[in-house]
């Protein structure tokens, strides 16, 4: 098992400088995960932005719009750039809803699920190598932690994409 970086938290983890440690943490940890994805992304001429909507909609095949709206809590602008430049990529497809078809369910097209796969691969190794050296404990602790984070509103939202992972 690896040896941390850091001492244990203290009994007081409340106190200033243990949540700094835990939000250098958090920056720090995001941003290396997500660096080994970004030379795939800037092959195609794009960015993290992208890759969060590719992301979800591999994750909820239809998913509409307004739901990738508020799972990626961005505007209609910022998705909207992001869809059309995935949809020229010849990476996402919209189709009209079945009830309503004035709603767009969004969908990778098999080149999306290749690439999107290819992405995920990168995460997982990166991911699934900080889980092995934490062990099973830590990665409960740790999800514990992030779901923490998740105010109540958006935890059906994420309970949802669990119920997909069984």
């Amino acid at each position: 098992m690896a040896v941390p970086s850091s001492p244990p938290a203290s009994p007081l983890f409340l106190r200033e400088h243990e949540v700094r440690r835990g939000v250098e943490l958090l920056f720090f940890g995001y941003t290396r995960l997500t660096r080994s994805i970004d030379e795939g992304l800037n092959e195609h001429g794009l960015g993290r932005a992208h890759h969060r909507a590719l992301y979800f909609i591999a994750r909820q095949p239809d998913l509409t719009i307004s739901e990738l709206l508020r799972i990626l809590a961005i505007t209609k602008q910022s998705l909207g750039r992001v869809l059309t430049e995935l949809g020229e990529r010849g990476l996402v497809e919209t189709r009209p809803g079945v009830i309503d078809r004035r709603q767009k369910l969004l969908r990778l097209t098999e080149q999306g699920k290749a690439f999107e796969a290819q992405l995920f691969v990168a995460l997982r190794t990166s991911l699934a190598a900080a889980y092995a050296a934490a062990g099973q404990e830590s990665v409960t602790g740790f999800w514990r932690v992030l779901e923490g984070l998740i105010p109540d509103e958006d935890r059906a939202m994420v309970a949802a994409l669990q119920k997909d992972m069984r």
